[in-house]
């Protein structure tokens, strides 16, 4: 039986339940206020947990062992004969894996008292939200505090028409029923990429078009290099400074027309399947935003001040749909600081500290600035680099490419930025994160003990290299 939520007031009221929305629910739970979370899915965890980080990221994982089972292990004295890919038990693996943590998440909500209502919101005044179930009946919800995570949506091309089939976003690409005999990526961004690298791994030929004359925008340029670099090795092929100009679908696929940006020259290629990872705008569509004269900028983005505090009076926004990196922990990291914002408390996210991972084969990580934005500000640094090809541990399982990039201040050694490419980079990153949000510096780093054999002594000779005294190159 449904429960009336007609006549029932909450202290907070969350719009989504994606990483931003559920998180905030949760810990305003915890701090002691009534609290409900809408969501227009019919499972929780939102974008990333449904179509997202955590199913691309099974699929990474199990491509990564295949094309390892096909030839990475000769080299380590186990061989293996006869290896073949069963997509389907792949997919119901991924498929599983997101059925699981959906669960739990429902779990959790149970377990914080925090209401799920499911259905579609849209804001009618600062402390009334009306949700329209599947069945269109309507129901006011109402909340002292409304907070709006209702996360971003794939950005469109212009004439290119989605079927999920032929032309595909990032969740056609999730749920493939075959490998791509050519799979045409548009977009060189972190998405792209590691879906791109996926399918290239289960036997695809993959090319990546790209608009820039570069991958990865906003990554430090160095380390860009080397990781265009590394995936042409893969036999990632790459057409940068390149424009769509047209997707034309027929029954065997599709045929892309391309401009170079730079001289206008034509060309076209041909596809089976097409993914348009060009990137994402924020989902702030019918809530009624309008109505209630929620100021957005000009690409979206629901202004907020510093406690994430719209123009309008108990209305608040957090994760893709306020500006900054469209990464979910980003948005867990603000839905917990809206949480206690909202109670009271003193909170606040270091946005010098948030780290970005690509998680393709070797992954790149970062945390702070790159070398290109300190000399833009012009601030004084150092530099201390390291290459897994020294690391033992790195021989040992033989993941020797890529290296650890430190950028320090010039005067007060403090750890400005630090990227790593290699193998499991996205761990190794959480050390310098660490030291960025509480100050440390380079030789903080330098004079702490690491345990050997192992991939993060890279980390401690880049920033004993900042000082020209690593030991072991």
């Amino acid at each position: 039986m449904k429960q009336d939520m007609t006549n029932k007031k909450f202290d907070v009221v969350v719009i989504g339940a994606g990483p931003a929305g559920y998180v905030a629910a949760i810990r305003a739970s915890q701090l002691g206020l009534s609290v409900a979370c809408i969501e227009r899915m019919h499972t929780l965890g939102g974008t990333c947990l449904n179509i997202g980080c955590i199913p691309s990221k099974a699929l990474l994982h199990a491509s990564e062992e295949f094309k390892h089972a096909q030839k990475g292990m000769n080299k380590h004295g186990i061989k293996i004969d006869g290896v073949s890919l069963d997509l389907s038990s792949m997919m119901a693996h991924k498929d599983d894996v997101v059925d699981q943590l959906t669960k739990g998440i429902d779990m959790l909500f149970k377990k914080n008292d925090v209401e799920h209502i499911q259905g579609d919101a849209r804001i009618i005044s600062n402390q009334e939200v009306e949700v329209t179930a599947t069945d269109k009946e309507k129901t006011i919800i109402s909340g002292a505090n409304i907070i709006i995570a209702t996360g971003s949506t794939p950005a469109d091309l212009p004439g290119a028409v989605i079927d999920e089939k032929q032309i595909v976003s990032s969740t056609g690409a999730l749920r493939l029923t075959k490998v791509p005999e050519h799979l045409v990526v548009i977009g060189a961004g972190y998405i792209g990429l590691e879906l791109g690298s996926v399918w290239g791994r289960l036997g695809a030929k993959v090319t990546v078009v790209e608009y820039l004359n570069r991958i990865t925008p906003g990554m430090d340029e160095e380390v860009a290099s080397q990781f265009q670099r590394l995936l042409k090795r893969q036999k990632i092929k790459f057409k940068l400074g390149t424009k769509v100009t047209e997707l034309e679908t027929y029954q065997e696929g599709v045929k892309i027309r391309l401009e170079s940006v730079s001289e206008g020259k034509n060309d076209e290629i041909d596809a089976d399947v097409v993914l348009l990872a060009i990137g994402r705008i924020p989902h702030t569509s019918n809530l009624g935003l309008d109505n209630l004269g929620i100021n957005i900028d000009d690409r979206g983005f629901i202004k907020v001040d510093d406690h994430y505090k719209t123009n309008v009076d108990g209305i608040y926004a957090i994760g893709d749909v306020i500006p900054g990196p469209m990464l979910a922990h980003k948005a867990e990291e603000e839905g917990v600081a809206v949480a206690e914002l909202i109670s009271g408390e003193k909170s606040h996210v270091n946005y010098d500290a948030i780290p970005s991972v690509i998680y393709t084969n070797p992954e790149v990580a970062s945390v702070g600035k790159t070398e290109e934005q300190l000399k833009e500000e012009g601030r004084e640094y150092k530099v201390g680099s390291f290459p897994f090809v020294a690391n033992g541990r790195a021989r040992a399982i033989s993941s020797t490419d890529g290296f650890v990039k430190i950028l320090a201040c010039a005067t007060t050694d403090k750890v400005l930025g630090v990227h790593i490419i290699g193998t499991d980079a996205g761990t190794l990153i959480a050390e310098a994160v660490l030291a960025i949000e509480f100050g440390g510096s380079a030789e903080d780093i330098a004079r702490t003990c690491h345990a050997h054999p192992a991939l993060n002594e890279a980390i401690k000779e880049a920033a004993l290299a900042v000082d020209n005294r690593a030991i072991h190159f």
